[in-house]
This record gives structure tokens, C-alpha cells and sequence, in this order.
């Protein structure tokens, strides 16, 4: 009996005793996550407008947006939701429910200061100083254990700009990506700077060592980068530079599985004068925004259904506008998320509401989401973290049920 007869008599007996053959199911490919953390407090009342509830109009007279319909209005969300109109450029992937929102999201810490709430998210302590590591870095620890391959490892974790964050900072490995238009001209791509810290630096020495990994990272990047349409570039030359980098980001991750996790800061969002309101500063900067997690999007191509994206900033603004004509630091904020996974086309989470008794110490929008149990959702439900790797990651998270994630 041939082989195809066999299981054609196997699959019959099967059958016949009321048995199912279940065939496997193809393998997943594993999924990845990209973290965009807004520096200096974005104004998440201006990006995801509460058009709906009578507060936002009351506190602010001359930066409010318009409800949906009206000129210059909101892009309607929702009954309650409507969306900047500088950031038309999202509404695609919102009516392709793959982008969603969670408002009045937030760290517990009551801090206001850019540094401490920054240092508090990225290490994923709130209101613990002195904490050693990032947690996207103990994060790659967890999915890639000592007796993984080095190489995968070293590039699993991926930096955008020439400096490591804090939350990249631990006993993992990590690269760094250049940006701007001089990224590939780089000093660590620079044959001349690699022979002089090579004879420099013995190969024995922390810092060879460390030098040693970053070089291998970029030439594997530039490799990985360098079998993609090579026009790509010259056309994101007119982009503004988030645009131009976070595609450039998209493609590597698209060139190469072995890039798992990315951390892109992006700075700039401190509104604290002429903030405007459908035009002006903050305007321009959700365009900026917009058309950056677009070209993400673009440049992750199929592998979008493999990636996370999540966007956050360390805290709100003010509800009432300030004599400026703008915000001053707040509470609450509002979290954007992306890509795989994601239950899109909804704005997530419970609204307190913007009455002067339901805000934050009477100023501002209060959290009803923590940024951590956000991410352990994620983390649970995209990387099927168990529970004693995810208190690794996150420790003393919160466990609220999102369901913003599949």
C-alpha cells in the first residue's frame, strides 16, 4: 500500500469510528511591537476630541474644535469621539478597524514632571525610582532566553535615534538606528571610525565589545535594508523626518523577523503657548504624527499583521486652557494602538467624564486605564506571556480587562 492510500484508509477509519483528524494549524508568526512615546505630555483632549461631553466646550473657549459637521469640526469616532482633522491620514485604518483608542489612559503616579513620568513609563515602575532596567529590555529577556542564538538576540531590540533610552537600557542587547537624512553616513557605518576603534579598543574590552555589537547591528540592518526597493528612500526624502524614519524603521522590520521590538521617541509636544486649535502648533504636529504612523504602517507592509503598534505620552494636559492660549501639564491622557490585534474602530476604555467633581484634583481628566495593564493585555494576549514572565516585565501591573486587544 502506497502512502496516499494509507492515510486515504486512515482518514476512512477515522471516520468510521466517529473520530476527527485535526490537521495542524499553520504556524504563527511571532508578533512584534512597536512603542511611539510622545515627549513632553500630548494634548490627548485635542487629538481624540470629547465633542460630546459639555465640559471640553466650557474649559476651553478659543482652543476647542468644532463638533463633526460643522466647519473645521472633528472627524466623528463616535457618538462622544472625534478625531483631529490634522490626522485625517489615521481615518483609513480606523475604518479598516485596525485602529483604536483608549482615553483617559494613564499612569497612576500623580507626578507632572516630564522627567520622572517619562523614567516612570519607561521602566514601567510608577513612582519607584533607582530601577535598573527598561521594560521592553526585560521584555526581550523574556522572549529570548541565554541559549537563544546571539545574533537574534542583538538585533531583536531596535532604538530609533543614536542614543539608548531608558527603556532599552538592562542586560539585553539592543541597536540603535540613525536617523535624518545622513543616518546611512553614520559615524559606526564609517569604515575609517570602525578601523580606529578596533585598534583601539582590544575586542577583550567592555567597550570594544560594545562597539564590536553596535557596528554588527548596523551592517546587519543596512544589509537587511539594502534588499528593499532602493527608490524608497528618495522618495520619503520628502516627508517630514518622522514620516521619512518610521518607514525606514517599517522596512527593516520588514526585511528582517529577527526585529521584534522598536522604541521610537518622538519629541516636541510641551504645548504650553498658542497651542491652536484646528490650525496652528499642535495642528501641524498631529499631522506630523499622522502621516509618521502611516508610513510605519506602509513600510511594515504584511508584517503589520504580525506588529503591534502602540503609541503613548507621559501625561495630559490641562482641561482648562491656560491665559496662553494652550495647556499646562496634566493627568489623563489618551493611548493610540495599531496594527495587529487590534480591536479598531472603537474608542476603548471608561470616560470619567470632564465635570469639575469627576477631574483629577480638579484640573485635570483622571486615569481609568493604567499604561501598564494596556500593555500586559498586550503582552498576555499578543506574546502569550504566562504570568510569572509577565511580573517580570511589568511588575505589579494591574490587571484590568481592556479588551482592546485580541
Amino acid at each position: 500500500m502506497d502512502r496516499r492510500a494509507m492515510l486515504r484508509w486512515a482518514a476512512c477509519g477515522a471516520a468510521a469510528s466517529g473520530l476527527r483528524i485535526a490537521l495542524a494549524a499553520p504556524e504563527q508568526a511571532p508578533a512584534r511591537l512597536v512603542l511611539v512615546l510622545l515627549r513632553g505630555g500630548m494634548d490627548g483632549l485635542s487629538l481624540v476630541v470629547p465633542h460630546g461631553d459639555a465640559g471640553y466646550y466650557a474649559n476651553r473657549s478659543t482652543i476647542a474644535l468644532a463638533r463633526p459637521g460643522q466647519p473645521e469640526g472633528v472627524l466623528p469616532l463616535d457618538k462622544l469621539f472625534g478625531l483631529h482633522p490634522a490626522a485625517a491620514a489615521l481615518m483609513p485604518w480606523w475604518e479598516n478597524k485596525q485602529l483604536a483608542f483608549v482615553h483617559a489612559s494613564g499612569s497612576a503616579d500623580p507626578s507632572r514632571s516630564h522627567f520622572d513620568a517619562q523614567d516612570y513609563m519607561e521602566t514601567g515602575t510608577p513612582g519607584r525610582k533607582g530601577t535598573p532596567d527598561g521594560w521592553m529590555n526585560r521584555l526581550a529577556s523574556a522572549l529570548a532566553p541565554s541559549a537563544a542564538n546571539a545574533q537574534a538576540r542583538r538585533m531583536m531590540t531596535v532604538g530609533l535615534g543614536p542614543t539608548l533610552p531608558r527603556i532599552l537600557q538592562g542586560t539585553a542587547e539592543a541597536a540603535s538606528m540613525e536617523t535624518g537624512p545622513g543616518a546611512a553616513k553614520a559615524a559606526a557605518t564609517d569604515p575609517r571610525a570602525i578601523a580606529a576603534f578596533a585598534a583601539l579598543y582590544g575586542s577583550t574590552d567592555p567597550l570594544g565589545r560594545t562597539m564590536q555589537q553596535l557596528t554588527t547591528s548596523r551592517r546587519e540592518m543596512q544589509a537587511a535594508l539594502a534588499s528593499d526597493d532602493p527608490k524608497a528612500d528618495a522618495g520619503a526624502l520628502s516627508l517630514a523626518a518622522l514620516a521619512r524614519d518610521t518607514h525606514r524603521l517599517g522596512r527593516l522590520m520588514a526585511a528582517d523577523a529577527r526585529v521584534r521590538l522598536a522604541f521610537v521617541p518622538v519629541a516636541g509636544w510641551d504645548t504650553h503657548a498658542s497651542q491652536g486649535a484646528a490650525h496652528g502648533l499642535l495642528a501641524n504636529r498631529f499631522g506630523l504624527l499622522a502621516a509618521g504612523l502611516d508610513a510605519l504602517a506602509q513600510g511594515l507592509g504584511d508584517r503589520l499583521r504580525e506588529t503591534t503598534v502602540v503609541v503613548l505620552s507621559e501625561f495630559g494636559r490641562t482641561v482648562k486652557q491656560n491665559g496662553n492660549g494652550a495647556t499646562d501639564h496634566g493627568h489623563g491622557n489618551v493611548a493610540l494602538l495599531l496594527g495587529a490585534g487590534v480591536r479598531g474602530g472603537k474608542v476603548h476604555g471608561e470616560w470619567p467624564g470632564l465635570e469639575t467633581a469627576s477631574l483629577y484634583e480638579g484640573r485635570d481628566l483622571a486615569v481609568t486605564t493604567d499604561f501598564r495593564a494596556l500593555l500586559a493585555e498586550i503582552l498576555e494576549q499578543r506574546f502569550r506571556l504566562g504570568d510569572r514572565a509577565l511580573a517580570s516585565v511589568l511588575p505589579e501591573a494591574p490587571r484590568q480587562r481592556i479588551r482592546a486587544v485580541a
